[in-house]
């Protein structure tokens, strides 16, 4: 298969900066859809459709492109989903029930081809083991960083590793947002080599 031009569905500062990393020429433009989650979704599901639906999201108005797109959900030991708090409140609510848990976080990935419609879907897990908390370090973390943005309430690439005894799993890029060794899985099943440019 002809290798494309790469479109990152995605305004992140932090995808952008991890899709840097392999070298490839890329565009960014922001996809807009309901990120609601559908009654009965697990959260893999619910990564993986919305990371398809991003990068198919702007198929129609960039032809020639393969487009990246990519979703992550967090998920406690019971089932329940954290995704992105949007206020202090809420991650401070979101941090108290993570602490002392072992947290799944979930990035599903899409490779589609903008003209073809042709597409792979992957999703990465992640172990996150949280430390035990106190009211006061959620308060003073949140503070110092307000990751109102981010599923699970934290910056990886930030202070966030503070808050964590442990992490597991197969590529410590999915946490930031963007899985780099599935993608790249990705890139070399359709024909390009970040290594071979």
């Amino acid at each position: 298969m002809k290798s494309q031009p790469l479109l990152l569905a995605s305004s992140s500062p932090y995808r952008r900066e991890l899709l840097q990393r392999l070298g490839l020429p890329f565009t960014c433009a922001s996809p807009d859809i309901d990120e609601s989650i559908q009654p009965g979704e697990t959260a893999e599901n619910l990564a993986t459709r919305l990371a398809r639906q991003k990068a198919q999201a702007l198929a129609s108005s960039h032809p020639g492109h393969w487009i990246i797109g990519s979703d992550q959900v967090a998920c406690l030991p019971d089932g329940t989903i954290l995704n992105k708090p949007g206020n202090h409140e809420q991650a401070v609510r979101q941090l108290t029930r993570s602490s002392g848990q072992q947290v799944t976080f979930l990035t599903g990935l899409a490779l589609t081809n903008a003209d073809t419609g042709a597409s792979q879907v992957h999703c990465e897990p992640y172990q996150v083991h949280f430390r035990t908390l106190e009211t006061r370090e959620i308060e003073s973390y949140l503070a110092r960083e307000q990751p109102y943005d981010c599923a699970g309430s934290f910056k990886m690439e930030g202070l966030g590793i503070a808050l964590f005894e442990s992490l597991e799993g197969r590529d410590p890029n999915s946490l930031v947002g963007l899985p780099l060794i599935a993608l790249i899985d990705m890139l070399r099943s359709w024909g390009q080599n970040p290594l071979l440019r």
